[in-house]
């Protein structure tokens, strides 16, 4: 069995109720091989808030995305069944009860035998993600597209926020060090120390400069060569440049294009995602014409298609 977005010469693509890309909603994955999930949350946000309102403004502009990825080379809705499982239901004043409610509703994506796809909300909710996906697969490798590091312990003394979902991943042995890639941070920092933990653990960096330096290809390989076994892709919108990204909590410059940001993506073809998120898109902040969501939607296409591939494969 597979789904199909809505048909654009039959549905003009501004018509309906906003799925990704018009897609089934679907709440019983009975069959189901990738759930769209949305995650409306930004209790964990230091600074600009708004990446609550993330998941709705994706789905809008998703439906200009079409169905065929040209470059991938794959129409993935001709192989799989895909659906948008809607929202969970988060607590937008309790971090804690939310992380509870993300990590149930993932499991039982899980347990229904189908991938999670999660638009954010901010980056503390790729945590009970985790959680939920390590308890089904073991210590998972983590490929993160970021400018930060996430990997602070606490924040005015909470040890959850959206700068630490890393570190408790790390320390609660939800994902191997050893298979943790971080590409793209860069910015201003408190000092040498944001990096001792990357030391420490012997997680694997390739900032900016290195990406910029070594090249986009470059960049693939090394995540090919150390995101091994099952893997989780956690791709921060601010990891692009706010010159093709604006709509974000914490922008930081001199990053991403929007097509280098694509291009990383179709490179992690090959691996055996069991799930992926893109976090951070804060509507309110975003430029003319919605380009962050509009940008965060293609590149969840992406990621679709990168596991479409693999199922396909075997």
């Amino acid at each position: 069995m597979t789904s199909h977005p809505r048909d654009a010469f039959v549905s003009p693509r501004f018509a309906q109720p906003a799925t990704f890309m018009r897609l089934p909603y679907r709440t019983d994955l009975a069959g189901v091989d990738i759930a769209i999930l949305g995650v409306p949350f930004d209790g964990g946000t230091s600074y600009r808030p708004g990446a609550r309102f993330g998941p709705r403004e994706i789905r809008a502009q998703s439906s200009l995305v079409r169905p065929y990825n040209y470059f991938q080379k794959i129409a993935p809705f001709d192989r799989l069944t895909v659906v948008d499982a809607g929202d969970v239901d988060a607590s937008p004043i309790s971090l804690e009860r939310a992380y509870e409610s993300i990590e149930s509703t993932v499991s039982s994506i899980v347990s229904a035998g189908a991938t999670p796809v999660v638009a954010g909300g901010d980056h503390s909710i790729s945590l009970p993600i985790l959680r939920a996906l390590a308890r089904a697969h073991g210590p998972l490798a983590l490929v993160q597209f970021d400018s930060h590091v996430d990997t602070w312990e606490q924040d005015f003394g909470s040890p959850y926020f959206h700068g630490s979902s890393f570190w408790h991943a790390v320390n609660e042995r939800l994902v191997d060090p050893a298979r943790f890639i971080q590409v793209g941070l860069r910015g201003p920092m408190y000092g040498e120390d944001d990096f001792a933990f990357q030391r420490e653990r012997g997680v694997t960096v390739r900032d900016i400069g290195q990406v910029r330096e070594r090249g986009i290809a470059a960049t693939i390989d090394d995540i090919r060569r150390v995101a091994t076994g099952p893997a989780y892709v956690t791709f921060d919108i601010d990891v692009v440049d706010p010159a093709f990204a604006p709509g974000t909590g914490t922008p930081e410059v001199g990053g991403l294009t929007s097509e280098e940001a694509q291009r990383l993506v179709r490179g992690l073809d090959g691996l055996q995602l069991v799930g992926c998120d893109l976090v951070e898109v804060s509507p309110p902040f975003d430029g003319p014409g919605q380009i962050t969501a509009l940008l965060a939607a293609n590149l969840l296409f992406e990621m679709v298609c990168v596991i479409a591939k693999r199922r396909e494969a075997g």
